[in-house]
């Protein structure tokens, strides 16, 4: 097909195609993290990426559900569900079978969905390479408490580990929260008491705190800036907020070629799902606000009613390093921050190890006892 002939889409997937093959030896070029450059594994040749012209925008997020939705540029998805351990995978439309990145079973697709949905608008490229990923885990494996002896035999090499970008959403808002409430505030009355002493009765005093409570009600302002909420279910959300914190400072406008070498998850929670969880995660912040307003030694919060203004959001990858490994006939997953590097997952223990911890430390005690009631 000439490009004359050529629809601009596909014009478009051409000269990707074309930037993505290596000039020397004509291989496909893999992304190479904490660089702006892709390289050949082959011939170890390295292109640089240019550097986009766009901008990472806040989008309006009430002006997109009613004008924008169904206007924004979306790409076309597959997905299929692991049956092993439930994860949602997104193949390449051409693609009938695969490995799961998160438990690492075969996938035949039988009964995949075909889905349209928005396009990211920015990601943070990986910073964290293979081999870097391999040694974190090993080190994060060599240093957990507790843990079986023979689990240090574990490992993981490079052809297991899976880099993965993974959806989050971010919100920021402003937020205009009345209260009503109680403000609690200490004092002190003076007690009499009787106790004995060498065998005679004595009339002692003593302060006893007590706390006075008083109706309070009142308005708190918060600024929230990208509150990050995962868009995947793929990923036990416990272990991914512990790879928090991600520099989002590093956002870079979407471009294909980050994605060379790498899987891409899509997202299984919406934007509006996402704000709700958003909202979920700034409730302690409101309430900490509240409390600091009402003041007082103590505080209780009757009701709460928030209203939520400017809300922005954005749609970004994040790097994720994610495997699995093998431990006495039992499947463990772990991920590593591709950015910061911490690790993050589930481990098996040692009951026989964790027993000696209790005992050594009952036998310490009962040691002092002994020599304190000698």
């Amino acid at each position: 097909m000439t490009d004359q002939n050529m629809n601009p889409t596909e014009l478009g997937k051409e000269k990707v195609s074309n930037e993505l093959k290596c000039k020397g030896c004509g291989a496909i070029l893999q992304y190479k993290p904490g660089t702006k450059n892709l390289q050949c594994e082959y011939c170890g040749a390295e292109n640089a990426i240019a550097d986009s012209a766009e901008t990472i925008e806040e989008i309006d997020y009430v002006k997109f559900i009613n004008e924008k939705l169904q206007s924004e540029e979306k790409i076309d998805i597959v997905s299929v569900k692991c049956t092993m351990c439930g994860a949602s995978i997104t193949l390449a439309p051409n693609i009938t079978s695969d490995r799961c990145p998160y438990c690492a079973s075969n996938i035949v697709v039988k009964g995949g969905t075909t889905s349209t949905i928005l396009k990211p608008k920015s990601l943070v490229p990986f910073n964290v390479d293979r081999k870097k990923a391999s040694e974190l885990f090993n080190g994060w494996i060599q240093n957990l408490w507790f843990a079986p002896s023979d689990l240090k035999k574990a490992d993981v090499g490079n052809e297991r580990l899976n880099g993965v970008y993974i959806p989050y959403w971010t919100y920021d808002t402003n937020t205009d929260s009345s209260y009503t409430g109680e403000r609690g505030t200490y004092y002190y009355v003076t007690e009499t008491y009787t106790t004995t002493e060498n065998g005679q009765s004595v009339t002692k005093t003593r302060q006893v705190r007590h706390t006075r409570w008083d109706y309070a009600a009142g308005r708190v302002q918060n600024k929230f800036d990208d509150v990050l909420v995962i868009a995947s279910q793929s990923l036990p959300v416990n272990y991914t907020e512990r790879l928090e914190p991600w520099n989002l400072k590093t956002l870079v406008p979407y471009n294909d070629k980050y994605l060379g070498g790498f899987r891409s998850e899509s997202y299984q929670i919406d934007v509006t799902t996402g704000l709700n969880t958003a909202k979920k995660k700034m409730e302690p912040v409101i309430h900490q606000t509240i409390r600091s307003n009402i003041g007082g030694d103590e505080q209780r919060i009757h009701t709460v009613n928030t209203a939520y203004n400017d809300i922005t959001f954005k749609h970004i990858l994040l790097p994720i390093w994610i495997s699995s490994y093998r431990f006495k006939d039992r499947v463990f997953r772990f991920m590593i921050n591709g950015q910061t590097g911490e690790v993050q997952g589930e481990r098996p223990y040692s009951a026989m190890k964790i027993i000696a911890f209790i005992l050594s430390i009952l036998a310490a005690i009962a040691l002092i006892v002994y020599f304190f009631s000698k």
